[in-house]
């Protein structure tokens, strides 16, 4: 007969002989084989209560079903992992450093790259050439092929207007559009009231408000000139010159007339040739403003002896303006506009007067004014100060 207190192993073992305090196979509420019951009474195989969790003594696996999948393989922990960069080997443990000891990427190359250098060498400079030339070789003596232009207007020669204005500096070529709109825009003496009409930039003439456009072929500056420098664009005595200031320009530019060495102000420079040629021409009166430092007392008729004229050399020279600007005690700073080009002729005007010139700037050249820009400065004129000049000598 079973007692219900004991089975095979008595309850004073409590945890059964092949158990320990912990175990393996048992849970925590029942021991062995027997569960909390057994085969009768309190313990089964496992003594009471299951060996209170006993089984084969593996102490890591108390209280959990880990040692059920023993049997199973298990993931590799992340620092247990090995990886193997071999080519040729298709599987299986592998010894050595993996990729990602090496740096690589986790896991090591993908299967199918060789172990070659993934960077190819660079090639000379000599073998690009010999290919270059064996191209141009090729293809030697053949007709350029041009492909047929298929998007609408395609036939039409000529840059669309509001293209032209906005490379002249007019703005965006939306901003040009509404110049159009405004009827502010007229080709060849006729005003534009129509969207995208396409221009020849060197042909056509285009004015803005009346002022004639000029194309991104001309440039025009205005430099002022310092004290001492020569009113050439080269010196062979090695002296400084207009050159020296725009020696950085792809363009060739030359100067608009000229000023004294010792004279400063505005003198302007371009390659507009039928410009520069109408602005210093006697035809067209392009009026010059001087301001002279010279020591009086003067008369009070100085003005009107300017004006009728003074005899020189070369003939009567007139002002067509004088005025005086500022004087402290004997120094006078007088203006004087005349629209004649003869040389020194401002300085040989006061000097017959009576009152040779200490110092003499030119302040403005047509409707360019000198301003406040700084001696030994050169700026690009603005598209209104270029129409400016060219509708003063009607072009």
């Amino acid at each position: 007969m079973r007692s219900s207190s004991s089975g095979r192993n008595s309850s004073g073992n409590n945890g059964g002989s092949r158990g320990g305090n912990s175990g393996g196979r048992g849970s925590s509420g029942g021991g062995g084989r027997g569960g909390s019951g057994g085969r009768g009474g309190s313990a089964g195989r496992g003594g009471s209560g299951g060996s209170s969790g006993g089984g084969r003594g593996n102490y890591r696996g108390a209280g959990n079903d880990r040692d059920d999948k023993q049997g199973r393989p298990s993931k590799p922990r992340p620092e247990e992992r090995r990886y193997d960069v071999s080519p040729g080997d298709s599987g299986g443990a592998k010894s050595g450093r993996g990729g990602a000891a090496r740096g690589g990427a986790k896991g090591g190359p993908k299967q199918g790259q060789s172990g070659r250098s993934r960077w190819a060498p660079a090639r000379s400079r000599e073998f690009d050439a010999r290919a270059e030339e064996r191209n141009r070789d090729r293809y030697a003596g053949k007709p350029d092929i041009k492909t047929p232009k298929t998007f609408p207007g395609a036939e039409q020669e000529g840059e669309r207007l509001q293209k032209v204005l906005a490379r002249a500096g007019y703005g965006s070529r939306r901003a040009c559009e509404e110049l159009v709109e405004q009827a502010r825009v007229e080709v060849n003496g006729q005003i534009v009231l129509e969207q995208g009409l396409r221009v020849d930039p060197e042909k056509d003439e285009i004015k803005v408000d009346g002022l004639t456009v000029a194309t991104q072929t001309y440039q025009f500056f205005a430099l002022n000139k310092p004290a001492g420098v020569v009113s050439t664009m080269e010196d062979p005595d090695g002296r400084q010159c207009l050159g020296d200031y725009t020696n950085n320009r792809e363009t060739r530019l030359f100067h608009v007339g000229r000023l004294d060495t010792e004279t400063e102000g505005i003198i302007l420079l371009t390659n507009h040739g039928e410009l520069a040629h109408r602005l210093t021409h006697p035809k067209y009166g392009v009026k010059k403003t001087y301001l002279a430092h010279i020591v009086g007392p003067i008369p009070r008729d100085l003005g009107k002896q300017l004006k009728d004229g003074i005899q020189l050399d070369d003939g009567y020279a007139k002002a067509d303006h004088f005025r005086v600007v500022e004087q402290t005690g004997k120094n006078y700073l007088v203006e004087v506009t005349l629209h004649e080009g003869r040389k020194h002729i401002v300085r040989r005007m006061l000097a017959e007067a009576g009152f040779p010139v200490d110092k003499l700037v030119r302040v403005s050249f047509g409707p360019i004014a000198l301003g406040d820009q700084k001696s030994g400065w050169l700026r690009r004129l603005s598209n209104t100060e270029v129409g400016m000049l060219m509708q003063e000598v009607e072009l």
